[in-house]
């Protein structure tokens, strides 16, 4: 395994216009539209950086700032912001463009939770993330802060869940 990688490495940039399946009809895009292209962009961003098969542990919040239309462009930008032993912690910006007048909205914020797995469905070391700038530093101890808010939260529901079975 390598030993580490910059974020740099993996970012992802993608982006979609939004057609009439992917909204509701008065013409707003439904959020799990906007969703799904989260969950692939993260997807994408984490598979670059372990190149293992990923899947999505969780979404820690999703904020919907604007309205998103039919035939706007949206643009998913992702970055790494955290990485553990096999756990990855992806930042995604949302925004959505107005082809017709140019206007630019930023409309939104999801921070998204994978884990790199094996051919057994293991998790499996991933490698370190060399951060450069002062913004890697800052959104890495942000990531850390709330990874282990997430492993107590995760662990107070299967501590619940297990009281469930007995």
């Amino acid at each position: 395994m390598e030993e580490g990688k910059k974020v740099e490495d993996s970012i992802a940039v993608i982006s979609r216009v939004m057609m009439p399946p992917d909204a509701n009809i008065a013409g707003n895009v439904f959020g799990g539209t906007i969703l799904k292209m989260i969950d692939e962009i993260s997807g994408i961003v984490a598979t670059k950086h372990s190149r293992r098969n990923v899947v999505t542990a969780s979404i820690e919040h999703m904020d919907f700032l604007y309205p998103v239309h039919i035939g706007n462009l949206v643009t998913l930008k992702a970055r790494l912001n955290f990485v553990g032993r096999s756990s990855m912690e992806v930042g995604v910006e949302v925004y959505a463009e107005n082809l017709n007048n140019g206007d630019v909205n930023f409309t939104g914020r999801a921070l998204v939770n994978l884990v790199a797995i094996d051919e057994n469905d293991r998790p499996v070391d991933v490698p370190k993330l060399i951060l450069e700038t002062e913004e890697d530093k800052k959104l890495f101890q942000e990531g850390y802060d709330r990874w282990i808010q997430r492993k107590s939260r995760v662990k107070a529901m299967k501590d619940a869940d297990s009281g469930k079975k007995e």
